[in-house]
């Protein structure tokens, strides 16, 4: 189905938008994949904040014209489904986790941080964290200390105070 001027002009305004509020950028191509593992795959992606859709190369280069993600407008070729996050990994995160159990979807690149990612690239933006668990390390590294010392002090106050009881018990 074609589309007409108009039509091909708000596609590009809304993926103009997406663009400018996201961080990151994942191709993927998705030759052969059943429409309900697409089904699957959106709603995993809607869920955690990405927005997957499908475009005419032609129309998303336009579209992120001017953008940190123009970089990667010569890979723009063939079937893709483009995936737009605001957090820094989701996108990598949902469309390598789906590649994972489905082989038909293949990985073509992203960009992040107005640089080109290739697959490995996105793979390994993909295996980063997310920020509720960096978070959480970053607390247990900063309690780590504290808690080493009262386990010491405790220690130290156990061995001196057991100490005194057991010399009374002994004469």
């Amino acid at each position: 189905m074609s589309l007409n001027r108009s039509e091909k002009q708000a596609v590009i305004d809304e993926v103009t938008g997406l663009a400018a509020k996201a961080q990151t950028l994942v191709m993927a191509e998705y030759r052969g994949i059943t429409v309900a593992d697409m089904t699957k795959l959106r709603n995993d992606a809607r869920s955690k904040g990405v927005t997957l859709s499908v475009l005419k190369n032609t129309l998303a280069r336009r579209a992120v014209a001017g953008s940190a993600f123009e970089v990667v407008g010569e890979q723009m070729t063939g079937p893709l489904i483009y995936g737009f996050s605001v957090d820094a990994v989701a996108a990598a995160k949902v469309v390598a986790d789906f590649a994972k159990t489905n082989d038909k979807l293949v990985i073509r690149g992203g960009a992040f941080a107005g640089k080109a990612l290739d697959v490995n690239g996105v793979k390994q933006l993909a295996n980063i964290p997310s920020k509720e668990v960096l978070l959480a390390q970053l607390c247990g590294l900063l309690m780590s200390p504290i808690s080493r010392t009262a386990v010491v002090l405790g220690a130290l106050s156990a061995k001196k105070g057991g100490g005194e009881e057991a010399a009374p018990a002994a004469a």
